[in-house]
């Protein structure tokens, strides 16, 4: 069973107050960058980029990360893993990087990302900014940002479709039995 949770209208004023958010705790914007994991992660930080330049009337650097190579899981795989592009255009040097992702389960893609991110330079935070916290941690992570909380079972799935192309956005919970 496919229930949908959020539509379009909803992401788009989740994206608006997470930006507000962002610059307020920071604030402002100078010294921070926005860096996505691939793939959702990546369109939600230029989204993000996009409201919070209009906010504070400035640019924000956005880059995105491929954690396919840092995630515990690799060898445990069937299917051959698809990597992405990772383009940081900017040092993450003593930085704030906000980190970016559309759905926060485990935690564990996170913690591959901070791997990656690491290999980039030494930042002097990193907070994270999900759409989606859907609880079930297995490691002690949490968003500093979270669009929306939504209690899941385990098995559950949380799918997110985000279309650069015009197409809806939305976010649905899959029942898995």
């Amino acid at each position: 069973m496919q229930k949908q949770l959020l539509d379009s209208s909803d992401i788009k004023r989740i994206i608006r107050r997470m930006a507000h958010e962002i610059v307020e705790k920071n604030k402002g914007i100078e010294n921070i960058c926005l860096v996505g994991i691939q793939k959702g992660g990546v369109i939600l930080a230029k989204r993000l980029a996009s409201q919070i330049e209009s906010i504070e009337n400035a640019r924000i650097e956005v880059g995105a990360l491929d954690i396919t190579f840092y995630r515990d899981d690799l060898n445990t795989k069937v299917e051959q893993p698809v990597v992405k592009k990772t383009d940081i255009p900017c040092t993450i040097n003593n930085k704030t990087v906000v980190l970016v992702d559309d759905v926060l389960f485990t935690g564990r893609s996170i913690r591959a990302a901070m791997d990656a991110l690491i290999d980039f330079g030494r930042p002097a935070y990193i907070q994270l900014a999900v759409l989606i916290d859907r609880g079930h941690r297995e490691l002690p992570i949490r968003a500093d940002y979270a669009g929306k909380n939504i209690p899941t079972s385990f098995h559950d799935r949380v799918e997110v479709s985000l279309d650069e192309k015009g197409k809806k956005d939305k976010v649905s919970l899959v029942n898995v039995p």
